[in-house]
């Protein structure tokens, strides 16, 4: 079966900005992504972050939610493979959420966040710059566009190594970035 170029397109882009990158280039760069998220979130009040954009679209709340959830798990895994040990949290499901995301506190999810990017960002700083034989299994998310041009998310297990996992944190906090944007924009 022939990979979906969008697939092939993510395949490529995590062996070249992160297996083969320059550990300190990875760190800028999910540094950056991570900037541009706390940047975006200091506007954000409680109430906006509350409601709901309809569509069964998340909030910026549960967004915040599933980050301050997955991003500690994908940092367990990462150390795990600098340390060539098989993480026994992968896979981490793509839309993870607390039992209760709605019940935190704002701030502490803004605090939550703000301690997970320093954490992340602390390990990048430390991380010897070679690779690992140890993989995880990442569970990857692409939208694809079908020939009618609706919008489909494409899912598949991806063995990363832990420089692929560290740029993960950037693709991933770039993506949410964008959907709360957006939810911006609709609230």
């Amino acid at each position: 079966m022939t990979m979906p170029p969008e697939q092939l397109k993510a395949k490529t882009y995590l062996l070249e900005k992160g297996t083969q990158a320059p550990v300190a280039q990875i760190r800028e760069r999910v540094a950056e992504a991570f900037a541009a998220m706390d940047t975006l979130l200091e506007g954000v009040t409680e109430a906006q972050a509350r409601r709901a954009p309809g569509g069964g679209e998340w909030s910026i709340h549960e967004i915040l939610d599933h980050l301050v959830e997955t991003h500690p798990r994908a940092l367990e895994e990462m150390r795990e493979l600098l340390a060539s040990r098989h993480s026994p949290v992968s896979p981490i499901p793509a839309g993870l959420q607390s039992a209760a995301p709605m019940a935190r506190r704002w701030d502490d999810l803004r605090d939550g966040l703000r301690r997970i990017h320093a954490e992340v960002l602390d390990v990048l700083a430390i991380a010897p710059d070679r690779p690992t034989e140890a993989r995880a299994p990442v569970v990857m998310v692409i939208n694809t566009r079908d020939a009618d041009g609706r919008v489909t998310p494409l899912h598949w297990n991806e063995e990363c190594d832990w420089k692929a996992c560290a740029v993960i944190f950037r693709l991933h906090e770039l993506d949410h970035l964008s959907q709360i944007r957006k939810v911006l924009r609709a609230i």
